[in-house]
């Protein structure tokens, strides 16, 4: 039995953007497998009362945020700059990386897409955006495909179910052993937490 750590990101989350660009080689040198979990945030905000982002809603926390994710993108050594529009839509992506995550290159995928969006500022919503972040990570264009079929647009509504259930809020959250943490700041405690999982 292996240490798990549930990741669970949207693709219109700028700090879900931080974690997916390191959490993999954190989670290798911990002894931690990652299991990546996309999933929605509409019907999560939705049901808080929510109609928009909460970088969009309250503008002074927004402002501060979009500073901090400049700082912290900078201490981190990453490229970064405000997509614009802002939250993309990131339905497709979504329903592409649970495609994407059926092969090994899947999360190169779902990292390529956050690069898109928050390190060149393209927009993800765009067909052509996605099929070069698929050929960059190797994958099969035909993939677009199986994202429009009916067994994955109903994955990714139950997922966003699990993560509802779960007690998900935000992203990027961070399950391992029923215990949830919330926030790129909270991955190192979710991965020591993840690492002392019996096995």
């Amino acid at each position: 039995m292996a240490r798990v750590l549930e990741f669970w990101f949207e693709f219109a989350s700028p700090y879900s953007y931080l974690s997916a660009m390191r959490i993999m080689p954190m989670a290798h040198a911990a002894g931690v497998d990652v299991v990546w979990k996309p999933f929605l945030l509409g019907p999560i905000f939705a049901a808080q009362g929510w109609s928009d982002s909460p970088f969009n809603i309250y503008p002074a926390k927004g402002r501060y945020m979009w500073r901090d994710m400049e700082r912290r993108a900078a201490q981190l050594e990453l490229p970064f700059q405000r997509p614009e529009p802002f939250p993309q839509n990131g339905l497709m992506a979504a329903r592409l990386s649970l495609a994407a995550l059926d092969h090994p290159q899947g999360h190169a995928f779902c990292q390529n897409v956050y690069s898109a969006q928050f390190a060149k500022g393209q927009d993800i919503s765009d067909p052509g955006v996605l099929h070069q972040c698929l050929e960059a990570t190797g994958l099969d264009a035909a993939l677009f495909e199986q994202a429009k079929s009916d067994r994955i647009k109903q994955a990714l509504r139950t997922q966003t179910e699990a993560a509802q259930t779960a007690g998900i809020f935000g992203a990027p959250s961070f399950v391992a052993s029923d215990e949830l943490f919330w926030g790129d700041d909270r991955l190192e405690d979710a991965l020591d937490h993840a690492a002392q999982i019996p096995v």
